[in-house]
């Protein structure tokens, strides 16, 4: 089974590099980033199961962070850790979006636990999955099932559907997609991408729930319908 993986912003290097080793040795896949604009980008390229996020730091602070993640994805659990202790700041982090907030300095074993039930409470610490309608994909098996009916995809077939849903409405660009799915170094060309999303609305081209999108000239999306679109 493949380590959830956490992306942990905090312009400290080496509280940075100590929250990492605690979640790594704990069993975790870990991503450092130094500021939020930075993290931002990480957060656009790569497949993210938590978030841990400091409040000042330098380009784009904590807060200004947080909210371009909720306009994009309302699920990942996001875990403030900063010296603020003081209530306007707490307040204005939940505000925002934030799961749970940790003040400075923290105990690593009280760390661990907070993360482990921010997962469990999305769901996504046993398997990771995304529901969407009656339709789940479960990342582990590369499965995709709605009701009695079950299907497995290749490999980069299902990695490219869990990442346009992972975040609905978001338009990813062909070269966003093939540097996350198919690697940087990668000798395939754009088209690959084209092909293998053909491939993806021809396996969905019945399924209620959920259409991915081209848009000219940018990319893609997945769209998901509502309950009175499907007409169930």
């Amino acid at each position: 089974m493949a380590m959830l993986k956490l992306l942990i912003a905090e312009d400290e290097a080496a509280l940075c590099r100590s929250y990492s080793l605690t979640l790594r040795e704990a069993g975790y896949d870990t991503i450092c980033a130094s500021n939020g604009s930075e993290a931002w980008q990480i957060l656009e390229r790569e497949h993210i199961d938590l978030i841990l996020t400091d409040l000042v730091m330098p380009e784009m602070d904590g807060y200004e962070f947080i909210r371009s993640v909720r306009k994009f994805n309302c699920r990942i659990p996001i875990l403030i850790i900063t010296a603020r202790a003081d209530f306007p700041s707490k307040q204005r982090g939940f505000t925002l979006g934030a799961d749970d907030y940790m003040t400075k300095p923290i105990e690593t074993g009280e760390l661990l636990l907070r993360v482990k039930a921010l997962l469990r409470r999305a769901n996504i610490a046993s398997d990771r999955q995304i529901c969407v309608g009656r339709t789940v994909l479960l990342y582990d098996s590369l499965t995709v099932t709605r009701g009695a009916s079950s299907q497995t995809l290749p490999q980069k077939e299902f990695f490219l559907l869990y990442k346009l849903l992972s975040y609905p409405d978001k338009i990813f660009t062909r070269v966003q997609i093939m540097d996350e799915i198919w690697g940087s170094e990668s000798t395939s060309t754009l088209q690959t991408i084209d092909v293998h999303i053909n491939r993806i609305r021809r396996h969905f081209s019945n399924n209620p729930d959920f259409s991915i999108v081209t848009v000219r000239g940018l990319g893609y999306k997945a769209v998901i319908r509502t309950a009175k679109e499907r007409k169930e």
